[in-house]
């Protein structure tokens, strides 16, 4: 929950869920919002699949899936659980048999499709599986793929089709006495995937997962979901959230992340504020801001850090961050430290700087956590 007694208009309260466990990861409930991504390598190539899932974990992931569509790929899975550090999820689309070795082979968690996974029987083998190896399951409903008989009741692919395919496969997993499992409904569609969430928010306690599918390419993509994602969240729905992109996984965790730092629900890095720059500016603000943002991505410590090209707002916006920096005149700025004016720095030496006295307060923020825990 994001709660602020200072400005009670941040606020945000999340729906109440239950909680389940993606392998180590809680999903629901009172836990931090998780951010997922999938690896788009062969699934066969064990080397390249493990380097991208440590790339997407180093980015931030907290989960990540890999398509199992074929027998290698599931055997592959073995190793990759094994040395993956952050669970991974099998997706599994029409062979129900695939997610039976998928679990076999240490997936924390198994996405099925409703549309496409078979009949109430095939999914029963699935939810034995489960049971019998550890997983949880995501019921993952997809405005492209829903089933037949729904399309011809509906006409159309609509959130009351969505919900009723994810509360019938609700139904099949809770009749069997298996509890740990969370759903999602998207559709590439915002005002399609908004209103099946809040649909399905109100219909079960069930943990969510929340994305636009399909959503496109970086900007695009990143958009579209900023506005779907953003807002059921601003209302407090969703517990896990994957943003899809035809990017990078690794883009996709930044953008996730971002989403969940811009409302206040998760901090991990540094937030930049920065000016769109202008004629004002005092220093090259679009240059210096992408240079910031690449050496400072190995920062994991949560800190603000503002970068205004002139006196306007800068001052200003120094004033809420824990480091600052405002360009003047003569060819240097202002440094601030905690809102208040530090010292002069020339605009040459600012990035190097900055780099630098980011490092340090992270060392330190770090140094004080391990006392306070160790006390």
């Amino acid at each position: 929950m994001s709660l602020n007694p200072i400005r009670p208009w941040r606020n945000i309260e999340r729906r109440k869920s239950r909680q389940i466990m993606v392998g180590n990861v809680p999903v629901g409930g009172d836990a931090p919002i998780s951010v997922q991504t999938m690896t788009n390598t062969d699934g066969h190539d064990v080397r390249a699949t493990l380097d991208q899932v440590i790339r997407a974990a180093d980015a931030g992931a907290d989960i990540v899936r890999i398509s199992a569509p074929d027998q290698e790929t599931t055997r592959a899975l073995r190793e990759i659980c094994r040395e993956s550090p952050v669970p991974i999820v099998a997706d599994i689309h029409f062979h129900y048999k695939r997610a039976i070795e998928a679990a076999e082979a240490g997936a924390a968690c198994l996405r099925i499709n409703p549309g496409n996974i078979g009949d109430a029987t095939r999914v029963r083998e699935v939810i034995r599986a489960a049971k019998d190896h550890g997983c949880s399951i995501r019921i993952g409903v997809n405005a492209g793929s829903l089933e037949r008989h729904l399309l011809e009741k509906y006409g159309e692919p609509c959130p009351d089709a969505m919900v009723e395919s994810g509360l019938d496969h609700i139904k099949i997993l809770q009749d069997n006495d298996f509890h740990e499992f969370k759903i999602s409904v998207k559709a590439s569609d915002v005002f399609l995937s908004a209103a099946a969430y809040q649909q399905l928010a109100d219909a079960t306690d069930a943990p969510i997962h929340l994305g636009i599918t399909e959503a496109g390419g970086f900007v695009g993509g990143t958009v579209k979901s900023a506005i779907g994602l953003g807002n059921l969240l601003w209302m407090g729905i969703g517990d896990t959230i994957r943003v899809s992109l035809s990017a990078d996984p690794v883009e996709e965790v930044k953008v996730g992340f971002e989403i969940l730092k811009s409302l206040g629900l998760r901090t991990r890095g540094v937030q930049i504020i920065s000016c769109p720059s202008c004629a004002r500016q005092g220093f090259d603000v679009i240059r210096t801001v992408e240079a910031l943002e690449k050496r400072l991505e190995h920062i994991k410590t949560p800190m603000s850090l503002s970068i205004i090209g002139c006196v306007v707002n800068g001052p200003g916006e120094a004033l809420m961050t824990d480091i600052g920096f405002t360009g003047g005149g003569a060819g240097s700025g202002m440094v601030y430290l905690a809102g208040r004016q530090s010292h002069k720095m020339t605009n040459d030496q600012m990035i190097d700087h900055i780099v630098r006295l980011v490092e340090e307060r992270a060392e330190k923020i770090e140094a004080e956590a391990t006392q306070t825990a160790a006390e």
